[in-house]
């Protein structure tokens, strides 16, 4: 409990654009969220005033920083689960728990579970040889088990020889079908230590090169029947992993219905748009969700939210400063959030959001933004 405040101190693991949003929904509860983040310069360090620097791997970082919080959570899935179990063993309050959180940083875990639930995915199987991906059948996609994002880890493969370096690595691999998709979806529910769960429309992701560059909130010309399938997979999931906070499930929309992709439990890029076009943000909703305080309505505020993601470009042109002007003079309606991270080409940098009820002008508005805040192109402005 924080003196000061009177209120629960939440810490969570990570320093990055994930905790500096998270952060910014903690000062309108008044809550103390403290960080644990691997440098001073990371997104969130830069503006949060409680930051302790440490890394997410050390077992010594992660008890100093647990002893001063009420409730321990994180913004990525990448601490080790062995030390979420001695932090809960010596006391912490840890959520998610590393029992649920395993599922989120393993995807032969996950898999296993979640057919154990019946819950729909693609077909899938361990591999560890050229040998294992040949019975298994080409064309495939291979992950990593462990450690992947942004399309890092995951390997499109026509034929069983094209991975052969990969397996040569000794890492951890499995193989999923190659699923015929009409596009991609996501849903992201909440649910709190009691099991109150709340459940947020379902969305669509656009992805280019494995990297998710727009989300439309709600899903576009989606049958009733598959959002209710979709949202009641997610609340499945959240129940029967006991997940305590966000969780993101990623879903590939089929002529079956829709199959699990891929499940985060923290917010997710896919949930932004949440900020302006939700009553309750999903970082709001996450702190709400590790403190066990009733969650908030999930309710949309636009009849259509387009949130575009900023990525960096090449070196040059003008400033970010002197773009964010001109987008902001050219386009009042656009809310932006840029993460204070340096600029590399294709790294997330910041995201636009839009609301409306004109589709294509909202995809047209939140794209050129992006656009813009990447290039600086005074020309793509205007199109």
């Amino acid at each position: 409990m924080d003196l000061h405040t009177q209120l629960p101190v939440v810490g969570m693991v990570g320093g990055g654009q994930l905790a500096r949003m998270t952060h910014q929904a903690a000062i309108a509860l008044g809550q103390s969220l403290r960080l644990l983040a691997a440098s001073p310069a990371d997104s969130a360090a830069v503006v949060a005033p409680a930051v302790r620097i440490g890394s997410h791997e050390d077992l010594e970082a992660l008890r100093a920083f647990a002893k001063d919080c009420d409730v321990v959570t994180f913004d990525h899935e990448h601490v080790p689960n062995a030390h979420l179990e001695t932090l809960a063993a010596e006391g912490a309050v840890v959520r998610p728990s590393a029992a649920t959180l395993v599922y989120a940083q393993d995807k032969a875990a996950m898999r296993r579970r979640l057919g154990e639930l019946g819950l729909p995915m693609p077909r899938w199987a361990n591999v560890s040889t050229v040998a294992d991906i040949e019975r298994f059948g080409t064309p495939c996609v291979v992950k990593t088990a462990t450690g992947g994002y942004d399309g890092k880890g995951v390997f499109m493969i026509d034929d069983a020889a094209q991975a052969a370096e990969l397996v040569a690595a000794g890492v951890p691999l499995i193989a999923e079908e190659r699923v015929r998709l009409r596009r991609e979806l996501a849903v992201q529910v909440a649910r709190s230590a009691r099991g109150e769960t709340a459940v947020y429309p379902v969305v669509e992701t656009v992805q280019r090169d494995g990297i998710c560059t727009e989300v439309i909130a709600p899903a576009p010309d989606l049958p009733s029947e598959v959002a209710d399938a979709a949202r009641a997979i997610a609340e499945r999931v959240a129940s029967a992993l006991d997940v305590q906070g966000m969780l993101a499930v990623e879903l590939f929309d089929t002529d079956d219905g829709p199959l699990i992709n891929e499940l985060a439990m923290r917010p997710h890029n896919s949930g932004h748009w949440t900020i302006e076009g939700a009553r309750t943000s999903q970082f709001e909703q996450h702190l709400r969700a590790v403190l066990d305080y009733p969650l908030g309505e999930t309710q949309p505020t636009a009849p259509i939210t387009v949130m575009a993601n900023v990525l960096g470009g090449e070196p040059g042109g003008s400033r970010l400063d002197e773009r964010l002007q001109r987008l902001l003079a050219e386009d009042p309606g656009a809310r932006v959030h840029l993460y204070g991270k340096d600029v590399r080409p294709g790294r997330k940098i910041g995201h636009v959001t839009v609301l409306g009820d004109d589709l294509a002008e909202l995809r047209r508005r939140a794209g050129r933004a992006a656009a813009w805040l990447r290039d600086g192109n005074p020309e793509g402005l205007h199109k």
